[in-house]
């Protein structure tokens, strides 16, 4: 299915791997000129080149700058003042109990998995509503609805994004511009299956197996029973910034592979 993309310029945050580089994939496979995001000019600029031999028909450019500073900000704003599409993707997330968490780290979290997204909304929607047109989408997580007790400084970041979301898409009436959040649950990014991988790392199981001894212990409750892949949620992201999906309005999207026990 054509998604109708093609020419749109998308700004990925986040982007050099994970979620963000599954997306930023999938974007540039409906023919999106995705401006890569990282801290690391080395890994953006490997990434946009490995865009570049997938998809020669796309521009793919560099957007590296550590969006928590406020002057990096304000240099990637000067270099790339206008996007159609702005997902916001970056995030930070570590395993901590309550007790853990001292008011610096919930300053940090608050301001890489919030204040940075809400400054790129600040910036790029007005555009996008002179435009009278755009997407912007969150990418957040089944903690936000659900949170587990093991993460309480990130499940409390990803809660604050569905009420931005919503709180935005109400600034966007009568246009054609919309905001959204994703929900993704357990996805297989990098670090993720290189913790498996060495969980297992004595057993002489693929990966697979391994994949399904790890959710069997560890999260009997996902229905999908295997982490959600990161081109999974890069697909459903393109269709959220497709025409085709007008209707959707400040909408807390679930892809959480059934973890997520309740009907809404």
């Amino acid at each position: 299915m054509d998604m109708e993309l093609k020419g749109k310029t998308a700004l990925i945050t986040g982007s050099t791997r994970g979620i963000g580089k599954g997306i930023a994939i999938e974007l540039a496979r409906e023919g999106v000129h995705v401006l890569i995001n990282g801290r690391h000019d080395n890994e953006v600029e490997q990434t946009v080149l490995e865009l570049q031999a997938m998809f020669p028909d796309t521009s793919p450019q560099r957007a590296t700058a550590d969006l928590t500073d406020r002057a990096e900000r304000e240099a990637l704003f000067g270099k790339h003042p206008e996007v159609d599409i702005l997902i916001n993707s970056m995030g930070i997330y570590e395993l901590m109990s309550y007790e853990q968490v001292s008011d610096e780290v919930w300053e940090t979290y608050f301001r890489t998995n919030v204040l940075a997204a809400n400054a790129l909304c600040r910036f790029y929607m007005p555009g996008m509503i002179s435009n009278g047109a755009g997407r912007i989408v969150f990418i957040a997580s089944e903690e936000a609805i659900m949170p587990s007790g093991q993460m309480p400084q990130y499940c409390m970041t990803k809660s604050m994004l569905l009420s931005l979301s919503k709180t935005l898409s109400k600034l966007t009436a009568g246009t054609e511009v919309t905001v959204n959040t994703i929900l993704p649950g357990p996805t297989l990014s990098e670090n993720v299956q290189s913790i498996i991988e060495s969980i297992y790392a004595d057993e002489l199981l693929d990966f697979e197996a391994k994949e399904i001894h790890f959710m069997k212990k560890n999260l009997p409750q996902s229905e999908l029973q295997r982490f959600i892949r990161p081109a999974e949620i890069g697909k459903m992201v393109a269709f959220v910034c497709s025409p085709f999906a007008s209707s959707f309005r400040g909408s807390p999207i679930r892809m959480d592979g059934g973890m997520v026990p309740t009907i809404f």
